[in-house]
């Protein structure tokens, strides 16, 4: 099979949705099928062999953060360049719902097209009100997935019409069969995400940190992601600021070494999240997990059977929570079994199978779509019938 996969944000900046595409191509192709990824990066950015650069992207605030997203006349030729080259039996495209390649590439696409919507938010006026523009892209979609309940939900209150639940996939055994960094191990509680993107939590783990310190002062925290250290800790007490070890940007191979050695890893966001695939990996790789409720979160967690669960943004219970923890080897070894059997669901020989699926239905049943003649923004954007 000959599948597109449109990726809408930009390749170099890490992020859940990147790792998902690059992820699912790869697997794809393992699996002996063609697939070419379309992605906004910069110029200089080193792309795989499957990845074809869509030009760069720019920043614009969204759920929460801020989203690299590539949008425009250029783009909109590039994306029909790329579609026309291909001769794809299928297009998979990636949040279609923002101004982005997605966007660009359901109006330009002729056959069939399936779409994953990972955005839960369930308070986005901005979704509401543009989706008179959205709804002659949304009505060429010929299957839906979204990836978590609560981004089925966030689909159907804003745009109307339904998704099969498939979740973000991992390689399970790529982070189990990493080899623990003897440095990194011993009364160690690990973090990864973005330091300055107060969503990812890292303020709410600070504030627990000092509670925490002062009930076992061995304690170490590792954070591995991009930001300002110096500011991250500038509300810690001086003297418990070399209890915190700042890795940076860390590789996919450092990032399971990482969590494979940690005692307990926190997810303490605050919102914004529809999946929660750091801690699939963190699972993935045997580490007891401790996050905040959020429903994506507790979902993935199996409603805490698979990871415990403290109140969003209560530092006080995040800090009870894993001083117990840590003092109870017995509870964190229970967690490592019960987090290992459960993460096998979103093992990529499921998740990969079911998006297959998804993929063989709708080219079983699809004919040729020709594009309609469109006036206004979409034929300024070069998709009105030749």
């Amino acid at each position: 099979m000959r599948i597109g996969i449109v990726c809408p944000y930009s390749w170099d900046v890490p992020g859940g949705v990147q790792f998902h595409v690059r992820d699912l191509a790869e697997h794809l192709i393992r699996l002996g099928h063609t697939v070419s990824v379309l992605a906004p990066a910069d110029d200089d950015t080193p792309l795989p062999p499957y990845a074809v650069c869509a030009g760069r992207a720019v920043p614009v605030p969204y759920n929460g953060s801020v989203a690299r997203l590539n949008f425009g006349f250029l783009s909109a030729a590039r994306v029909r360049r790329w579609v026309h080259e291909g001769d794809f039996d299928v297009l998979h495209v990636h949040e279609p719902a923002t101004p982005s390649l997605a966007l660009l590439t359901c109006w330009a696409a002729r056959g069939p097209i399936v779409a994953t919507f990972h955005t839960s938010n369930p308070r986005s006026r901005a979704m509401i009100a543009a989706y008179p523009m959205l709804q002659p892209a949304l009505e060429k979609i010929s299957a839906r997935i979204a990836v978590s309940e609560y981004a089925r939900r966030t689909l159907v209150e804003h745009l109307g019409g339904d998704a099969v639940v498939i979740p973000n996939g991992v390689d399970v055994g790529f982070f189990a069969r990493a080899e623990p960094k003897p440095e990194w191990q011993g009364d160690t509680i690990g973090f990864v995400g973005r330091i300055d993107e107060p969503r990812k939590g890292l303020p709410v783990l600070m504030r627990a940190l000092p509670a925490i310190l002062t009930e076992r002062p061995r304690t170490r925290l590792l954070v591995a992601g991009r930001g300002d250290a110096e500011e991250a800790v500038a509300g810690l007490p001086r003297e418990m600021r070399d209890r915190v070890e700042f890795l940076g940007m860390v590789s996919d191979e450092d990032k399971a070494r990482l969590l494979r050695s940690v005692d307990l890893y926190v997810a303490p966001n605050t919102g914004g999240e529809s999946f929660g695939i750091i801690l699939v990996e963190a699972l993935s790789a045997g580490a007891p997990v401790l996050a905040s409720d959020l429903d994506a979160f507790a979902q993935v967690l199996d409603g805490g059977a698979a990871g415990e669960l403290f109140p969003n943004e209560d530092a006080d219970a995040l800090a009870a929570a894993a001083v117990r923890l840590l003092g109870a080897p017995g509870r964190l070894a229970e967690l490592r079994a019960r987090g290992s059997a459960h993460v096998r669901r979103f093992d990529w020989s499921t998740v990969g199978a079911d998006i297959l699926a998804v993929y063989e239905t709708v080219t079983a049943g699809a004919g040729a779509v020709a594009p309609d003649d469109r006036t206004g923004l979409l034929g300024r954007l070069g998709f009105a019938r030749d």
